[in-house]
């Protein structure tokens, strides 16, 4: 699967209830990570609604940056896990949860489908030109 086969996997697997957004960005990232689907899932479980439901950072974007710390094995991963981040944050509009699902004109600025796609395409993007 190429990143946007990936990233429409992974809103797919949100969408379904199959999956939290953490939990749908690391099982779509799967071949980066070395773990298989019940550890990746076990890994994501308390990364939902902002960081273990505080309205903090993404879980999407939790997912991504996990993902990427076990792909580089940790070399390296501080600097890409900030141009993932940056490239998030310009993509979806914020970075913490509470302020993704700020209602505007009847809809969230971010609804969790999109920032599953956003994380993974940040990911792809930052990843594929380290």
């Amino acid at each position: 699967m190429n990143i946007n086969e990936k990233a429409e996997f992974a809103a797919n697997l949100k969408l379904s209830g199959k999956a939290n957004c953490c939990q749908a960005v690391l099982l779509a990232l799967k071949e980066e990570t070395g773990l298989d689907d019940d550890q990746l899932k076990s890994l994501g479980a308390g990364f939902c609604a902002g960081m273990g439901n505080l309205s903090a950072t993404c879980g999407s974007l939790v997912g991504a940056v996990m993902a990427l710390g076990l792909k580089t094995k940790g070399e390296g991963s501080l600097r890409l896990a900030r141009l993932v981040n940056e490239e998030f944050q310009n993509t979806s509009g914020a970075i913490k949860c509470k302020d993704l699902k700020t209602i505007t004109n009847g809809k969230p600025l971010c609804p969790c489908d999109d920032c599953v796609r956003n994380a993974i395409k940040a990911y792809g993007n930052i990843v594929n030109n380290k």
